[in-house]
């Protein structure tokens, strides 16, 4: 393999890799569920609990103060690591669950209404998906789904059919999670545009893969995790156009998110505390900043051409296997490899696999409408991270001939 990425050091940064499992060394390949954790991100989490612990914003004594310029350095950081204009523009969420919800339950309440129309797609996460049937339900709103081919490609003629001066709401996922297919969002969004409608994309998977540029993409939401970007979980951020952060309400009430407080009337603060009621997830934040510094420290372009070279030594591997089939095969891709085996079920697969040490997701990865299309109850899953290895996928296709034998 071509690559500039020592993939030896890179694993003696993460601790995890260690660990047997079933007394076998671990073969962790589940990184579009959660990426393992570098040393430096599990030391800025006990860093902060043993140092600077202090809630934030408001003390005036040295620990809050220290534990508040953290917290905030990380928002100019992942303001950085978006190219958003405005820091503001970064609202700190759970996750990329959370900031699909706020979006919905905030700007979809306040400025859609009866008979607006929101567009998503075939290969939607559950999690954008739900928010919308919900406000749909409330309000009145429709809901169009896009389709796509068998390669799992969005067919772009049929989205465009699917807008008009009705269209209010497009929320597309920009990698899937479950084909790893890369979705034309740039176009996507502007078509959009041209209708007059806005766009929110959910990024969970393309975060740790791509480079974003939420002005180059020029779309007016955009909502990820940082578990999936080798820091912690339980913290995610929101990104959005000023302005429209602006006009939308709280979608939660509690301390920090106002100026003022009576019994008769509350003054909201101002962006981006507007949206970030309650004690914040502080140490995830500050620790979030460590995986992203880790992130350019490789190199983003390194990691994903690494990457790339993984899924396609692996893509010609398992192809070489009787009776398995792909699922997705699109030609824009990051490093997910979807499969199906005639006559063993991807649970049984996942367990058998799991047995010698190999961690595989099985099951629908919360996309069920995208697994209907392909008349599939599930699919076996393989995810690449930088610290994977060839080593590793012989390991998955020997482990893969075993099943077969046991099972086929």
């Amino acid at each position: 393999m071509s690559h500039s990425l020592d993939i030896q050091a890179i694993r003696n940064d993460f601790p995890i890799l260690n660990e047997l499992v079933n007394g076998k060394p671990l073969v962790y390949f589940d990184n579009a569920a959660t990426t393992q954790k570098p040393r430096l991100v599990l030391d800025a989490l006990s860093g902060y609990y043993e140092h600077y612990n202090a809630n934030i914003h408001r003390g005036i004594h040295f620990l809050a103060e220290k534990a508040t310029s953290a917290f905030e350095q990380s928002r100019h950081r992942l303001q950085a690591f978006l190219n958003a204009a405005h820091a503001e523009e970064i609202i700190f969420t759970y996750g990329t669950t959370d900031g699909i919800n706020l979006v919905a339950s905030s700007y979809g309440r306040t400025f859609l209404k009866a008979g607006d129309e929101i567009i998503i797609s075939t290969m939607e996460h559950h999690s954008n998906i739900v928010p919308w049937q919900m406000l749909c339900e409330e309000k009145g709103c429709v809901l169009k789904v896009i389709p796509i081919n068998d390669e799992g490609e969005i067919l772009m003629d049929e989205y465009e059919k699917l807008l008009t001066e009705r269209t209010k709401f497009v929320s597309v996922v920009h990698v899937s999670n479950s084909l790893g297919t890369i979705n034309p969002v740039k176009e996507i969004i502007a078509k959009a545009h041209a209708v007059g409608a806005k766009v929110l994309l959910d990024g969970a998977q393309a975060s740790s893969h791509l480079t974003i540029d939420v002005q180059d993409l020029d779309c007016d939401f955009y909502s990820l995790s940082l578990h999936k970007i080798y820091g912690p979980t339980g913290m995610g951020i929101l990104y959005g156009k000023r302005d429209l952060l602006n006009a939308m309400p709280p979608y939660r009430g509690g301390g920090e998110m106002i100026k003022e407080v009576t019994f008769e009337k509350t003054t909201y603060n101002e962006l981006p505390y507007k949206f970030e009621a309650g004690t914040p997830n502080i140490a995830d934040v500050v620790a979030a900043k460590f995986a992203l510094d880790y992130v350019d420290t490789l190199g983003k372009p390194n990691i994903a051409a690494y990457e790339n070279e993984l899924l396609k030594y692996a893509t010609e591997a398992v192809s070489e296997i009787p009776g398995l089939k792909i699922i997705g095969r699109a030609k824009e891709k990051v490093s997910v490899l979807s499969f199906v085996i005639d006559g063993i079920h991807h649970q049984d697969i996942g367990v058998l696999l799991d047995q010698q040490g190999i961690a595989v997701r099985t099951g629908h990865h919360c996309t069920q409408p995208l697994m209907n299309r392909f008349n599939i109850t599930g699919t076996s899953r393989a995810s690449f991270a930088v610290y994977n290895t060839t080593e590793e996928i012989d390991k998955l296709i020997v482990g893969l001939h075993k099943v077969q034998k046991m099972l086929g």
